[in-house]
């Protein structure tokens, strides 16, 4: 496959994506996983899952992942080509709701349009999440750990991730040389 054919699949694939991040890039994590390692086998699941970790763990925005594959998948052209369809589609329609959605707040409409797209938000977050345990290979651990995760981010919702990136890594290194995985 020539660069300009991998080039147009990495536009091809993130700029639906970028279109339909409603709540964020986390939304986006399914349908990529999906796409990245099933349809075009760019990556087997554990180096998708290690470059999932490196970019959560790394500062800046969780879509970062898109970036990195699409450097992965075509050098430094691929990462531009992918940050370019990731942001920029979206930032365009982002920027003509907000004023129509800040024209119209308070409206029927409005009020009814925010309080369905709430759900369907937090579906797409769960999706992803499914979507990385399945990866992950799943198991009572993995399942424990995710729990235990989301128990503490409702209890303590300004918690820093890196605690529990820090914390589930020594989870499963302990279970790692206590015999319980590998």
């Amino acid at each position: 496959m020539g660069e300009a054919s991998r080039l147009i699949q990495i536009a091809l694939l993130f700029v639906p994506l970028s279109l339909s991040a409603i709540g964020g890039a986390t939304v986006i994590y399914a349908p990529l996983q999906y796409a990245v390692v099933d349809l075009h086998h760019w990556m087997g699941p554990a180096e998708y899952l290690d470059y999932f970790a490196v970019c959560r763990f790394a500062p800046g925005p969780s879509s970062m992942l898109g970036v990195v594959i699409g450097w992965k998948v075509a050098g430094y052209l691929g990462a531009v080509v992918a940050a370019v369809a990731l942001y920029v589609p979206s930032s365009v329609i982002c920027y003509g709701v907000g004023r129509l959605w800040t024209h119209y707040r308070g409206t029927q409409w409005h009020t009814a349009l925010q309080r369905g797209l709430a759900p369907i938000a937090a579906g797409l977050v769960l999706a992803g999440v499914l979507s990385l345990y399945q990866l992950a290979g799943g198991g009572a651990l993995t399942a424990s750990v995710i729990c235990g995760a989301a128990a503490l981010l409702t209890w303590r919702k300004r918690l820093h991730p890196f605690f529990l990136l820090v914390a589930g890594g020594l989870i499963f290194e302990a279970a790692y040389q206590w015999g319980g995985l590998g």
